[in-house]
C-alpha cells in the first residue's frame, strides 16, 4: 500500500512538472558571434597594451591610444605595415617600426608611411577630442 501511495506520488510530480516546464518557452541565450569564438576585438587589446606607455604623458592615455589605433588603421593601406605600426606603437607608446617586422620588398614604405600618419599621430596626441 506504501509503495503504491509513493509510486502515486512520484507520478504525480513528474506529470506536473512536466506540463509546468511545458509552458516555459525557451529562449536561446543572448552571445554574440565573437563570444561564441572568444575572438579578442583588436582595437580594444591594442589599447590594453597600449596604454600602459602612455601613462603620465597623458591626461586620457585610452582615448590617445585608441586615436593612433583608428588612423594607422585608416590611413596605412599596406596590412604588413600597418600591423607593423601597430605593434610598434603598441610596445612603445609612440609610432614605431622595426625593418624586421616587415618584408624586405616593403622596407622602402618605412619612411612614407611615417610621413603619412605625422599629422594624425600629433593631432592625436596634442588635439584632445571635443568630448573630453
Amino acid at each position: 500500500m506504501l509503495v503504491r501511495i509513493c509510486s502515486a506520488a512520484i507520478l504525480a510530480s513528474l506529470l506536473l512538472n512536466g506540463a509546468a516546464q511545458a509552458q516555459v518557452q525557451f529562449q536561446p541565450p543572448q552571445t554574440s558571434f565573437r563570444s561564441l569564438f572568444k575572438v579578442p576585438d583588436p582595437r580594444g587589446e591594442f589599447v590594453r597594451l597600449c596604454a600602459p606607455h602612455m601613462v603620465g604623458r597623458w591626461a586620457h592615455p585610452e582615448s590617445v591610444c585608441g586615436c593612433l589605433h583608428d588612423y594607422a588603421a585608416a590611413t596605412v593601406e599596406d596590412a604588413d605595415l600597418r600591423e607593423a605600426l601597430l605593434r610598434g606603437i603598441s610596445e612603445t607608446g609612440v609610432p614605431t617600426i622595426e625593418t624586421a617586422w616587415v618584408p624586405p620588398s616593403k622596407r622602402s614604405e618605412i619612411g612614407p608611411t611615417f610621413t603619412k600618419i605625422a599629422k594624425p599621430t600629433l593631432q592625436c596626441m596634442f588635439e584632445p577630442a571635443p568630448n573630453q
